[in-house]
């Protein structure tokens, strides 16, 4: 049902891209497409380089209804802050109101149901969106594959100006990313640290084989671990545990579970905090709780940021005004 729906989508298929889509082997989709014709479904193939597999032009399948999990599902579907950075929210909506009303009579009252007990809120809590003020323009060079110059700055500041082929945008956690074609191939960057784009009159072609689902994922997994490290290692109170797990993404909590014990009660364990910076951050929110042991570069910096602190609310309080007084 799954291969009849894409056929059915998309005039023209090759068997090796249904296979990668539907992640099956090429002679499931030869086998299953030997089953459609073997119910009535007017499919062929073609051979040659433009060869594929389609459905005979004008047919279309009269199955028009949904599953139970299928209504739900599409009742999950709103205007997610993605869209509306898009400019697609309304589209959205009347996409929806056509859907519904081309739905089974007996089916459209079972959409409403599901949409008034379930709802998908994916905002963040005390956080705003990263604001990408050219994501308009870079919507309209992916759409058209139009070759487009930016300026980009990286994570210390440093800005550069490159041409890229846009393949695409990714939201993940409320943060835009352009997926880009280089001279080095494929690049993913960050779309708040984009500080300008231009299109230029060339258009590009996208390899035929690159696919965005499966980049990512990859993209992703390959971040993980290339990432840039800063190690830091701290002995710890209780308390200052505590305080770690909930600044810390989930998987330090293992770590922190697994730390042997130090003197005093305490214990030790070394987590990675990308970057010094990071580090100084986030270790001012926890306090004496937990105490650096490496770097000792770090250690330096905590110091002198805590003697800059100390001077400055160390002393008594002068109310205002009195220095004034005292000068004249």
């Amino acid at each position: 049902m799954h291969l009849l729906m894409r056929l059915q989508s998309r005039p023209h298929s090759t068997v090796g891209a249904l296979a990668r889509e539907l992640q099956v082997s090429s002679r499931t989709v030869h086998r299953d497409l030997d089953a459609l014709s073997g119910a009535g479904i007017p499919v062929y193939a073609t051979r040659g380089a433009a060869g594929g597999v389609a459905l005979m032009e004008g047919w279309r399948t009269q199955l028009t209804g949904l599953t139970r999990p299928e209504l739900q599902a599409l009742a999950t579907v709103g205007a997610p802050g993605a869209l509306e950075d898009l400019g697609l929210s309304a589209p959205l909506r009347t996409g929806m109101v056509k859907l519904a009303a081309a739905l089974p009579a007996l089916q459209q009252p079972a959409l409403e149901h599901a949409r008034q007990r379930l709802l998908v809120d994916a905002s963040g809590w005390f956080t705003g969106r990263e604001p990408v003020p050219h994501l308009g323009a870079l919507r309209d060079a992916a759409w058209q594959d139009r070759r487009v110059s930016l300026s980009y700055q990286d994570f210390d500041g440093a800005s550069t100006r490159r041409v890229v082929d846009p393949y695409a945008l990714v939201i993940k956690a409320d943060r835009w990313y352009l997926v880009a074609g280089t001279d080095k191939g494929p690049r993913v960057f960050r779309g708040a640290r984009i500080g300008g784009v231009r299109l230029r009159p060339q258009g590009f072609t996208r390899p035929a084989k690159f696919d965005l689902p499966a980049f990512w994922k990859d993209w992703c997994a390959r971040f993980a671990v290339e990432r840039p490290r800063y190690d830091v290692t701290l002995r710890f109170t209780a308390e200052g545990e505590a305080a770690l797990r909930k600044l810390r993404p989930p998987a330090d909590g293992e770590r922190l579970t697994k730390a042997p014990a130090a003197r005093g009660g305490k214990r030790e364990a070394t987590l990675d905090f990308e970057r010094e910076s990071i580090a100084v951050s986030q270790l001012c929110e926890i306090g004496a709780g937990v105490e650096v042991l490496a770097p000792e570069s770090l250690r330096r910096r905590l110091a002198a940021l805590a003697a800059s602190l100390q001077a400055l609310y160390g002393g008594p309080r002068t109310a205002p005004g009195r220095r004034a007084r005292r000068a004249r």
